[in-house]
């Protein structure tokens, strides 16, 4: 029943990126690769993730469009990025269910 909460979630956010204006196939392709780290991390907000994993999933090649593509997510409210600088130690994501609220 959870699983099918946090999956209902994501095609939530899947259906409103589709009417966003802002958002590209990058930022939608990425998106997914996160997910499959939230789901593989068992749900678990805030969870880790490396650059050099997320941009193989995601097929992004660039490191200047990744980060151009995580900051905007960011920005816009899909999810809440909090980058480490450190290559080895992973910067963490907050999903969106799991924001704190304003």
């Amino acid at each position: 029943m959870i699983i099918s909460k946090k999956l209902a979630s994501y095609n939530d956010l899947i259906k409103r990126m589709g009417s966003d204006k802002r958002i590209l196939a990058t930022h939608v392709s990425l998106f997914t690769a996160v997910f499959i780290f939230w789901q593989r991390g068992g749900f678990a907000s805030p969870f880790a993730i490396t650059r050099k994993t997320v941009m193989a999933y995601a097929k992004i090649a660039s490191i200047a469009t990744y980060h151009k593509c995580i900051r905007e997510l960011d920005a816009y409210g899909y999810i809440r990025y909090q980058p480490s600088f450190h290559p080895a130690k992973g910067s963490l994501v907050y999903w969106p269910d799991n924001l704190e609220k304003n």
